[in-house]
């Protein structure tokens, strides 16, 4: 018998906040190292954040998201939460 402490496996499915499938397949992990990331893996399905990457590169082509500008990564991020229909970030 094993003394080594069981690591708990993520759900494999996902009540999708943008397509609203109750049992979408769930991303393997958190897309992003963030807590934002955390809550895209809880809040998103696979086949979601798969057309959110196409469309995020139309994204920074079309608004010539640079990023090493603070103010682009913030741009992105509002679109990535209306695309992916989670709530906004709260404001300061």
């Amino acid at each position: 018998m094993s003394t080594e402490p069981t690591v708990p496996t993520p759900p494999n499915t996902v009540h999708c906040a943008r397509c609203g499938r109750p049992d979408a397949p769930a991303l393997p992990r958190p897309p992003l190292r963030t807590a934002l990331g955390e809550e895209i893996r809880r809040r998103v399905c696979a086949e979601c954040w798969g057309e959110w990457q196409h469309s995020e590169v139309m994204v920074i082509n079309e608004l010539r998201l640079n990023f090493m500008d603070p103010a682009s990564q913030e741009i992105l991020e509002k679109h990535m939460r209306e695309f992916l229909m989670l709530d906004p970030q709260p404001q300061p």
